[in-house]
């Protein structure tokens, strides 16, 4: 089966000046989506569909095809996605006697994908002939059942019912069923869907879970993507981090078995684990006072789920600590 990435890429972005072209970590925002089409192994064909010659001349540089400029008319801020991939089917059709089976939708907003993931998308689709489109979705952090629309008088109506509950709204998050959160990262479809049923979707679509994405879309967007590569850069590092006033609140009178755990930041410890770095847990608890602390210390651990490699109990005691490889907790944070 033909099947063929189209980069929907205008030039006229209000919130960021020529977003898509914008420099991210020193590459140009659009190529993030080019080389993750040009790297599948299923997509034959790389194009973006622009209407700026600039954004046809890097595109072409960076080795997708522009073998059409998009018409202004839909590249306007109310224009849809629907509009750009029938123009560039048909013009595909009829200029070249070009037809694919499958169209990959890959928004330039998305730096972040990992290419196996495309390529699985797009042979669910081929194995289930059923269905008109596989979607990537994430699981959503706020449950719609939660959700209200509000009438001009202040009355509220929720907005998602659900036979199987009564008075969802009121019920505990844990057991409503669970709800998804489109990425717009990748999104793969019959180009029958796009050309026969008009739809970017259809019907039947069928949803692939992702972890995580992001879709820039302001200058806070390219701050997150920019923090994110540069979490993704200490891969493979050791991370040194004391427990208490970090990993635990601080205790009354150092009474440790009375110790809280910081949630936030053993999520990011965590986060930081799970990235292949080494985590070492150091604690100054019972170093004036030789209490043994290290069985307490090692069962919050354990309990608080603090994943880590070592534990040293004896750090000193001391006022201020002065070293040449600090990170401040709030930069560990973002």
């Amino acid at each position: 089966m033909k099947t063929v990435a189209i980069i929907p890429a205008r030039s006229g972005s209000k919130s960021v000046k020529d977003k898509n072209i914008q420099s991210l970590h020193g590459k140009p925002l659009i190529q993030y989506s080019i080389d993750h089409a040009l790297q599948s192994k299923l997509i034959d064909r790389v194009i973006v569909s622009t209407d700026n010659d600039q954004y046809m001349d890097l595109a072409r540089s960076l080795g997708a095809e522009t073998p059409f400029k998009r018409p202004a008319a839909i590249s306007q801020d109310h224009s849809t996605d629907l509009e750009a991939f029938q123009h560039a089917l048909s013009y595909l059709k009829v200029e070249e006697n070009y037809e694919a089976d499958i169209c990959v939708h890959l928004r330039p907003t998305c730096p972040y994908r990992d290419v196996t993931d495309i390529d699985k998308m797009i042979k669910t689709l081929i194995e289930n002939p059923k269905i008109d489109s596989v979607r990537s979705v994430v699981l959503s952090e706020k449950t719609p059942y939660k959700m209200w629309f509000m009438n001009a008088t202040g009355e509220l109506e929720p907005i998602l019912k659900h036979d199987k509950y009564k008075e969802a709204y009121n019920m505990p998050r844990q057991i409503l069923t669970p709800s998804y959160t489109q990425t717009a990262s990748i999104d793969v479809i019959r180009t029958s869907t796009i050309t026969e049923k008009n739809s970017m979707t259809g019907e039947i679509i069928h949803g692939y879970k992702l972890d995580t994405f992001i879709d820039i879309d302001t200058y806070q967007d390219f701050d997150r993507a920019t923090n994110k590569f540069d979490i993704d850069r200490v891969r493979d590092k050791k991370f040194v981090f004391d427990i208490d006033g970090v990993i635990a609140h601080l205790s009354p009178a150092n009474d440790y078995n009375l110790s809280k755990p910081n949630k936030l930041m053993i999520e990011k410890i965590n986060q930081l684990y799970t990235q292949d770095n080494y985590i070492v847990l150091f604690t100054a608890r019972g170093y004036v006072t030789g209490i043994d602390w290290r069985k307490v210390t090692e069962n919050q651990m354990r309990t608080w789920g603090v994943k880590h490699h070592e534990l040293h109990l004896g750090k000193p005691n001391a006022d201020y600590y002065v070293d040449d490889k600090n990170l401040l907790i709030s930069q560990i944070l973002k």
